[in-house]
């Protein structure tokens, strides 16, 4: 049984990573965060200690460590522009790291990590878990046994509906999250790359806080993506179902339908960390450079090969009248 701390326990996905620390046979004997909202670890793992004061935890973990009580793994689930300090926090109190996405969001930072793997001889892991989805494993099967020199025409869509409240989280703040591209577009970025090949040409013809869209020459296709939190560019066929979150994938003009299988995917990246087999810095490093590429460009317009929900109109920004 391995030893976990959790950073970010209040957040969106702190319980995938508290389910499967569970599922996984391990346990969870400290939590971080600075909102006290976390009824959530109950379910799981009522006897961990928690704090809403990293130099408390920080010293509660010294404090373990000291005694004879290692910490194994640390869990990083806070703001995408924390990830870069602790999970250097958690390599210098002597645990491998698991981290969520984004691993962090500066090409330089994946560099910084290595060194310090290098000097405390411990791992930085992160959570791809597309990779093991069962649907795009298979597409990159196909891929891979296509002709050489075939170059495939993809359409990439997320949408994901966020309300006002996002707005006003760090989410909503674009040095803090990444913007759109990088907040909830990176795991499609590393599984493009991870499909089709390394990254000849990255444009992008719209950044607005609530969308993005631009076109990704690879070695082995052309992308048209678009990423939304806005609920009104959700398909009206989608909207009659109820459905708030669109995915969609077609590749030469086939729907690659993925939008069921992801509820296992967090335990299934457990596992492979805990075997031996997970994803780490070098692994990452492609899609934090696409993504801050795309978070830097300067946005060309609706010309060229874009994709076409970039037509949509912009809603307004909720507080930009306040």
């Amino acid at each position: 049984m391995k030893r976990f701390v959790l950073i970010g326990a209040a957040g969106y996905i702190a319980p995938r990573h508290m389910k499967a620390i569970r599922e996984t046979g391990n346990t969870l004997v400290a939590a971080l965060d600075t909102n006290d909202s976390v009824g959530i670890i109950d379910s799981y793992f009522p006897e961990s200690d928690f704090f809403t004061e990293f130099e408390r935890f920080d010293r509660h973990v010294s404090r373990m460590k000291r005694n004879g009580v290692p910490i194994d793994y640390a869990a990083v689930c806070s703001p995408n522009y924390l990830h870069d300090a602790h999970i250097r926090f958690g390599l210098r109190i002597g645990a491998n790291v698991i981290c969520e996405k984004p691993l962090v969001l500066n090409p330089w930072n994946v560099e910084g990590l290595r060194d310090i793997e290098e000097e405390t001889g411990h791992r930085v892991f992160t959570i791809l878990q597309l990779r093991l989805h069962p649907t795009i494993m298979e597409l990159k099967r196909q891929v891979d046994a296509a002709p050489p020199g075939k170059v495939f025409d993809v359409d990439l869509s997320y949408i994901t509906s966020r309300g006002n409240w996002y707005f006003a989280s760090w989410k909503g703040e674009r040095e803090k999250s990444g913007g759109i591209g990088t907040n909830i577009g990176i795991h499609f970025f590393d599984m493009l790359h991870w499909i089709f090949g390394n990254v000849e040409e990255n444009v992008v013809n719209l950044q607005t806080h609530d969308r993005a869209a631009g076109f990704l020459r690879l070695e082995k296709a052309r992308v048209r993506w678009f990423l939304s939190i806005n609920y009104e560019s959700i398909p009206a066929a989608i909207k009659a179902t109820g459905a708030r979150t669109y995915r969609s994938i077609s590749v030469e003009g086939k729907e690659i339908e993925f939008s069921e299988g992801f509820t296992d995917l967090h335990t299934l990246s457990y596992k492979a960390i805990l075997e031996g087999k997970g994803y780490g810095l070098e692994a990452a490093r492609h899609a934090v450079e696409i993504a801050h590429t795309i978070r830097n460009a300067q946005p060309i317009g609706l010309v060229g090969n874009y994709h076409p929900l970039a037509e949509l109109p912009q809603a307004a920004h909720p507080f930009e009248h306040e």
